[in-house]
């Protein structure tokens, strides 16, 4: 083989390792940027089912027949307890966010429980840390797409397959969220 070759090879596996390199380093940067915004919305969802046994309690108080909506939100919170993977915590704050919503449509039920101020401020709060959610929730899926975008590209596709980088999962709004909830104040 000659020098002139040799010297081309050398240089043609040189600039593909720090090719190689600068994927990886993409790759591990953008998966922390997900991983660090995906602890932000476990965060706030963790902060919301803190919340939901005081909200639970002040309402039961004034709404004892509703009994199923409580159980509901008591299994969703269960649920979200008991989630480890991302999928998991994903699913069960659906549950969750149905279950709450379904509680709040009781409360339209019972005007004196919307007056009471421990009600009021526990209600303010969820409604702040929903918001939160949904603002964190967004940036999560921002970052996961970028991430699976570059990921997806070529020749990034090539190198995620070599290191073993995976696709992160969205986190889309819950299955019911298209429906909007029923107040009927007819007993």
């Amino acid at each position: 083989m000659s020098k002139q070759l040799l010297g081309i090879i050398v240089v043609v596996l040189a600039l593909g390792g720090i090719a190689t390199g600068c994927s990886y380093n993409k790759f591990a940067m953008q998966e922390e940027s997900v991983k660090a915004q995906w602890g932000q919305v476990e965060n706030l969802l963790q902060r919301r089912s803190d919340l939901i046994p005081n909200l639970v309690e002040t309402t039961k108080g004034f709404a004892q027949q509703e009994k199923d909506v409580f159980q509901s939100v008591a299994d969703a919170r269960a649920r979200m307890a008991g989630a480890g993977t991302p999928s998991e915590k994903m699913a069960a704050a659906s549950a969750e966010s149905s279950a709450l919503t379904r509680l709040l449509v009781v409360v339209e039920n019972y005007p004196q429980l919307k007056s009471d101020q421990t009600f009021l401020r526990l209600q303010d709060e969820l409604a702040g840390t929903e918001n939160r959610i949904a603002s964190e929730r967004k940036r999560y899926n921002d970052r996961a797409r970028d991430y699976n975008t570059t990921r997806r590209t070529f020749p990034n596709n090539l190198m995620a397959s070599l290191f073993g980088f995976k696709e992160y999962p969205y986190f889309d709004a819950p299955d019911g969220a298209k429906t909007v909830p029923s107040v009927n104040f007819k007993k």
